[in-house]
């Protein structure tokens, strides 16, 4: 019974899992943490690259051009869900570590994700064109709102965001997906053939960054750096960040008067958050041993979203249109 119920387990989440319980036998210090940092970077390059290249700039256009739909979107996922990670990182101070205290805050300041938003609107019935351009481009925009709202909410203690993060951001971010944008022509093709490479490729890239992060958290003390009590306080501080992304996000769409489709597609992609963006830009930010701690509420966000996206999906499907 164990190997189906792990073959219905989400890709990235499984690569994760590897990624974590790797960084924590066999951690990626000293000379080795260079090293993996270096294979780190130069897979999320390619990540980027290939990002550009699968992204038609006609869907570019199109998206930017439904403005009643994207200009909410963003306001909700870099404003609102910022404010609420500046909140919860508030009710953290003092109960849990600062790092993880501070992930909450760069938990809530990240764009939305593009490929599971999209997968679970479109279970739903919701509109899938729209989450797929709306997510892209929430990330792209991410690459260059990330950073200076985290460091404007109050991160600047922690983090790394001056001139030369963000100059490696948009070298190791945006570089690669302008020329993944500009060499469309010649090697588009090759990514809509192969889909299953491209897709292994992004899953391991992100499950690089995150091992090379989490071997800093690891040598820092991460197990056991919380307690029970702070576990359990750190579980109701992701269930209340959960039912504001979730909760939140459809009741602004209603406010908003969206068809239903619509509304559900911007719900997925307002209360998803993206540890594909989250990750690299987290190994540039904060230094290696700080980094795996911030990610904490990521990573556990990044899971518990497929799990509340799964069955509301479902149900969203089997409800009245």
């Amino acid at each position: 019974m164990a190997i189906p119920v792990l073959s219905r387990v989400d890709p990235m989440v499984r690569l994760l899992v590897v990624a974590i319980a790797l960084a924590t036998l066999v951690p990626a210090v000293g000379a080795g943490r260079e090293i993996a940092q270096a294979v780190s970077s130069a897979a999320i390059f390619a990540l980027f690259f290939l990002n550009g290249l699968r992204l038609p700039r006609d869907e570019v256009r199109r998206g930017l051009g439904h403005t009643r739909f994207l200009v909410p979107l963003a306001a909700w996922c870099f404003g609102a869900m910022a404010l609420a990670g500046l909140a919860l990182s508030a009710l953290a101070d003092g109960r849990l570590p600062m790092e993880i205290a501070t992930g909450f805050l760069f938990l809530g300041t990240l764009a939305s994700t593009v490929q599971s938003a999209a997968a679970y609107s479109s279970i739903a019935g919701g509109n899938v064109a729209a989450s797929v351009v709306a997510a892209a481009l929430l990330n792209i925009a991410g690459v260059f709102v990330t950073a200076p709202l985290f460091a404007l909410l109050g991160g600047l203690e922690t983090a790394d965001v001056g001139l030369g993060a963000l100059a490696r951001i948009l070298g190791l971010l945006v570089v690669p997906f302008v020329l993944g944008q500009a060499f469309q022509r010649a090697g588009r093709a090759w990514v809509v053939a192969h889909p299953r490479a491209v897709s292994w490729t992004d899953r391991g890239a992100i499950a690089i960054a995150v091992y090379v992060a989490f071997s800093g958290a690891v040598e820092r003390g991460l197990w056991s750096a919380l307690d029970a009590a702070q576990w359990a306080v750190f579980g109701g501080l992701l269930a209340m960040f959960l039912l504001a992304a979730f909760g939140g996000s459809w009741l602004v769409s209603g406010a908003l008067r969206l068809d239903r489709a619509t509304r559900i597609s911007f719900m997925f992609a307002g209360a998803h958050k993206s540890v594909v963006s989250g990750a690299p830009i987290a190994l540039i930010l904060f230094a290696p041993a700080a980094a795996g701690l911030v990610m904490v509420p990521l990573l556990a966000y990044h899971l518990a979203q497929l799990v509340v996206s799964a069955p509301l999906a479902t149900r969203l499907a089997r409800s009245p249109r």
